[in-house]
């Protein structure tokens, strides 16, 4: 069986940009799907968020990421399993896997990237 956590990813640079995961656990069998909700509040009006998987043991190292200009960047290792829509009016960017593997077993992390603002 697989077993995954989210953990909640606070960002620093504004107050009121934050994302929310569930604290729970998750276990499921191998081969089956799960899905770790996200949600964040923003006062940008073009969000990107990331996901990351962390091992054991390890740093978090990217996933995916989307946006509400339909920008879309997949790590070719997870392309085929790892399905994420950014749903602009329900703030959330829920993570789901497919055909689980034991490999899948991590802390998944949802952070909002930071808006560069140009002057």
């Amino acid at each position: 069986s697989a077993h995954v956590s989210a953990a909640d990813c606070h960002v620093l640079w504004a107050q009121k940009d934050n994302v929310l995961q569930p604290k729970a656990d998750v276990t499921a069998t191998e081969g089956e799907a799960v899905t770790l909700g996200c949600e964040y509040n923003t006062s940008s009006t073009t969000p990107y968020l990331n996901w990351y998987k962390q091992d054991i043991n390890d740093r978090p190292r990217f996933i995916l990421s989307r946006s509400t200009f339909s920008l879309e960047k997949t790590e070719d290792g997870v392309k085929n399993r790892f399905k994420s829509r950014l749903n602009s009016t329900l703030r959330s960017v829920p993570l789901t896997i497919v055909e689980l593997q034991p490999s899948d077993s991590a802390v998944y992390y949802c952070a909002l990237q930071p808006t560069v603002h140009i002057v």
